[in-house]
């Protein structure tokens, strides 16, 4: 194992984005209890980086007024979220590859790439999600898997993405000006097969997207970290303080949410700023974690009202199961958004269910099909919806609250 000290100090380039200054302005942090080092003392592994704190400074808040060394005064408030209408979110942009599905869809654009993003903002889509990770050397990056593997001249090498540098990362699949490591991924059995799509394209990073895709095309920032891995709290501080340097250099206007499946990454990064809402990803109980706040929609709910989270993004299944949560979470106090994701929101049946149920948007693969079904549930009544798409059923009060004590009974545990 490798011990090594870092002496780390953030630039703050933008106005509107104070991390770390030598102003001699007093700054109050969200985090009475939490020191944030200047100096770093880091724990590299093959498999985990682990940061252990040296209790020198607070962290002030993103979201207070510019240091006094900045021209004008801004203050940034929290911006509530609040869903006007049915939204379709493109899921990995124009969505996810399923490189052994018959259907052709699953791998017709490469996932979270540029081409993908773009794609997708040529449809009616509220949001394109995708999965930021940051390198060894505090790049944020796009890619959904943990790992990244690639072939060159007939070897077969992979790593955790976390663990590269931004160069070694972005060598790894088709290249702009030469030829690339040739891309794999291991699927579900194990199995390493060859990243092979219609619309291939290289891999980006997080100001890539930024600067490349529609400024009107809402940005869903999933925060990824490894599932099995129990991080330390200044880790998780550093890796956002990443992520958020790029956004708040870049996002301007433009709609963004984060998402995490990581409980203490969205309390933090809720602190951290109140610029741009915080959701909660959760399996709503269909895989079961060590972390209890993982395995229920009542235990996200738990985590959203009482850390003030904007949302919470469910597996519909979950919500299938538990359609009961449904009412609890649009009744609590904090006024939740929700949003659901998984292979049933690319049935049409499945996304007017939710709709007549009171979900607020879903992330889907199938995104075309999805984003005109959703053009006409929000942008005409029932009686032309029901001409335009006969297979939308209309159900009373009565036959809906039957089928929704039915669905967790068709929905197979």
């Amino acid at each position: 194992m490798l011990i090594l000290s870092l002496g780390m100090a953030f630039p703050t380039p933008n106005p509107l984005l104070y991390i770390f200054s030598n102003t001699s302005q007093q700054l109050a942090s969200p985090f009475p209890q939490l020191y944030f080092p200047l100096s770093f003392q880091f724990s590299l592994s093959l498999t985990q980086m682990a940061l252990k704190l040296l209790p020198v400074s607070q962290i002030p808040s993103l979201d207070l007024r510019c240091s006094s060394h900045s021209s004008r005064e801004v203050e940034i408030e929290q911006r509530r979220f609040e869903v006007a209408k049915f939204a379709v979110i493109g899921h990995r942009g124009s969505g996810m590859n399923d490189l052994q599905s018959l259907d052709q869809r699953m791998r017709a654009i490469k996932e979270n790439s540029i081409v993908s993003f773009k794609a997708a903002s040529n449809l009616a889509l509220d949001f394109i999600e995708f999965d930021v990770q940051v390198t060894k050397d505090n790049c944020p990056v796009i890619f959904h898997d943990d790992h990244i593997f690639c072939e060159e001249n007939g070897t077969v090498f992979g790593e955790k993405v976390t663990e590269l540098t931004l160069s070694e990362f972005l060598s790894c699949g088709p290249q702009r000006d030469k030829n690339g490591k040739t891309l794999l991924r291991k699927t579900e059995e194990g199995k390493l097969v060859k990243w092979n799509v219609e619309q291939d394209d290289s891999l980006c990073t997080l100001h890539e997207a930024f600067v490349n895709v529609n400024p009107s095309l809402g940005f869903n920032i999933e925060l990824k970290f490894d599932d099995y891995i129990v991080y330390e709290q200044g880790y998780l501080v550093h890796v956002l303080h990443s992520i958020l340097k790029v956004v708040f250099e870049h996002g301007k206007n433009r709609p963004i949410i984060f998402s995490t499946f990581q409980p203490d990454a969205a309390i933090l990064v809720r602190k951290l700023q109140s610029t741009y809402p915080v959701f909660f990803l959760t399996e709503g109980g269909c895989e079961l974690y060590e972390d209890v706040r993982r395995n229920s929609l009542e235990e996200a709910l738990k985590l959203c009202t009482e850390h003030g989270l904007q949302g919470i993004v469910s597996e519909v299944k979950g919500i299938f199961r538990n359609p009961e949560a449904v009412r609890k979470i649009k009744e609590c106090s904090n006024k939740l958004s929700l949003f659901t994701y998984g292979k049933l929101n690319n049935v049409p049946e499945a996304v007017y269910m939710q709709h007549l149920m009171g979900i607020d948007g879903v992330i889907v693969d199938f995104v075309k099909e999805i984003a005109e079904l959703v053009l006409d549930i929000n942008g005409l009544g029932m009686e032309e919806m029901l001409q335009v798409k006969n297979f939308k059923p209309q159900f009373s009060q009565q036959e809906l609250s039957f089928l929704l004590k039915l669905i967790p009974e068709l929905i197979q545990i």
